[in-house]
């Protein structure tokens, strides 16, 4: 059996079918848009985890690496690669070549899947939760936000954890600005702060007309 057989075999995801449905003509409606190929694209999500700090003669301690290991598979359904470092770096005593982070990048239904489980069962476990900032998007749209540890995942059993660790998260656009990402994503439910109403901004100033 193919992979595009196995694809359909499963229910479509159900970020991606209200991406389509519901949030689709909202952004078309909202930025004046006429064509569909105009619409900001969510193209991959990639989780990584910095492992830098817990070297030994740079070399990475085998319970921690398998802990990431263990985690990354886990959330995401995919085997997480090691990254090693490009450069030397003396100030933090970082040797070319050595461990320096574990990353996974996901794409289409686990893309779809990982958001959904992210949004609705990771954020509300988070012990005194906001909202995420939006402050963290680059000129094109590109999202990141980070979690502090593996225990707001509910499929991760912190009872066979022997080391806590936190996480990067990278929702990558295309086709996109900071403001038709942001639509997208708190379309899609994610949960920003919302503005304190209290803290009004000052009116602008009319400019004054020369003598």
């Amino acid at each position: 059996m193919s992979q595009k057989q196995i694809a359909k075999s499963y229910p479509e995801p159900r970020l991606r079918s209200l991406y389509r449905d519901a949030v689709s003509p909202r952004v078309l409606a909202e930025f004046g848009m006429k064509n569909i190929h105009q619409l900001p694209v969510i193209e991959k999500v990639v989780i990584n985890v910095g492992v830098g700090r817990h070297l030994e003669n740079q070399k990475l301690k085998p319970e921690y690496r398998d802990a990431v290991i263990s985690t990354l598979s886990t959330i995401s359904g995919q085997k997480p690669i090691m990254i090693l470092a490009k450069k030397a770096v003396s100030n933090f005593k970082v040797r070319e070549g050595a461990p320096s982070a574990f990353m996974v990048t996901l794409r289409r239904e686990r893309m779809w899947n990982f958001l959904d489980r992210l949004i609705n069962l990771a954020m509300p476990r988070i012990k005194d939760f906001r909202g995420v900032s939006d402050k963290t998007f680059d000129r094109q749209g590109n999202f990141a936000l980070g979690l502090t540890e593996q225990a707001v995942w509910p499929e991760i059993n912190m009872a066979a954890v022997n080391h806590t660790h936190g996480m990067n998260i990278n929702i990558v656009f295309s086709r996109s600005d900071p403001k038709k990402s942001r639509m997208v994503l708190a379309e899609l439910g994610m949960p920003f702060v919302k503005p304190d109403p209290s803290k009004k901004q000052p009116a602008p100033t009319a400019p004054v007309a020369a003598a």
